[in-house]
């Protein structure tokens, strides 16, 4: 009865810590799946034809649109591409 009793204690100390990360990032809502996923269609991504190869083709998609954040972001920002520019000199 002692062996059962140390076993379940040593159980119970093991999991404790497996619990306490289960939960780390917070739960998606369907609507910011559906968001999500408006946004890879937009990026030239089918979720209905993509059964060969369905990593290649998300990941493809989530490529397209990291890279079109980033040149939101850097729109939004103010800093853009460096402009050509020219100047005269006059007489």
């Amino acid at each position: 009865m002692k062996a059962l009793i140390s076993a379940v204690v040593v159980a119970t100390v093991l999991a404790a810590p497996v619990a306490a990360f289960a939960q780390s990032n917070p739960p998606v809502t369907r609507a910011q799946v559906r968001a999500e996923l408006a946004q890879l269609e937009k990026a030239g991504y089918s979720p209905g034809s993509d059964r060969n190869d369905y990593p290649v083709h998300i990941q493809a998609a989530e490529a397209r649109v990291s890279a079109q954040d980033a040149a939101a972001q850097a729109n939004a920002s103010g800093y853009g591409p460096a402009s050509a520019g020219s100047s005269q000199n006059g007489q």
